[in-house]
């Protein structure tokens, strides 16, 4: 298999986030689960669970729970990481609502790569420590949102 046929999709990388989710949540995946979770009809579930069943990313058979096996766990805990580094991110630095950030880091947590999630934390990590001061650039940088909302919504 070809680096490039070994990668996880996109798509396969949602399908695999939420059988971890699920799994978290409610202690087993299934599949009108699965389906209502990522807002596709279960046809579009089964044919992606047997494509992942195929890598070795999940254990499947039609009407039965569904599971993630050693490899598909590592993966799907991989992008469930990600998308919380990014989601945290886009909401203490970039001050964005927990919905909107989790909405973009569904999107933005298949393209970032390990050095630039690595630097997101750190400044994370750095507009944390300069909020707890009143004069630090992130208390700064609420002020200027504010103040450009306040003049959008006045204008």
């Amino acid at each position: 298999m070809s680096a490039d046929e070994s990668r996880v999709s996109a798509a396969q990388q949602d399908y695999l986030e939420a059988i971890f989710v699920l799994e978290r949540e409610k202690g087993a995946a299934r599949v009108r689960d699965i389906a209502a979770s990522l807002s596709v009809h279960k046809s579009t579930v089964s044919a992606a669970l047997r494509s992942l069943k195929a890598r070795g990313l999940v254990n499947y058979r039609p009407y039965e729970l569904v599971s993630l096996t050693p490899e598909g766990r590592r993966a799907a805990e991989e992008v469930s990481a990600h998308h919380g580094i990014i989601s945290r991110f886009l909401q203490d630095v970039l001050r964005l609502e927990p919905g909107v950030a989790d909405a973009h880091a569904c999107r933005m947590e298949h393209v970032l790569d390990e050095p630039v999630l690595r630097r997101l934390v750190l400044l994370a990590r750095f507009a944390g420590e300069c909020r707890r001061g009143t004069r630090g650039w992130i208390g700064r940088f609420d002020a200027y949102l504010r103040a450009r909302e306040e003049k959008a919504d006045a204008g």
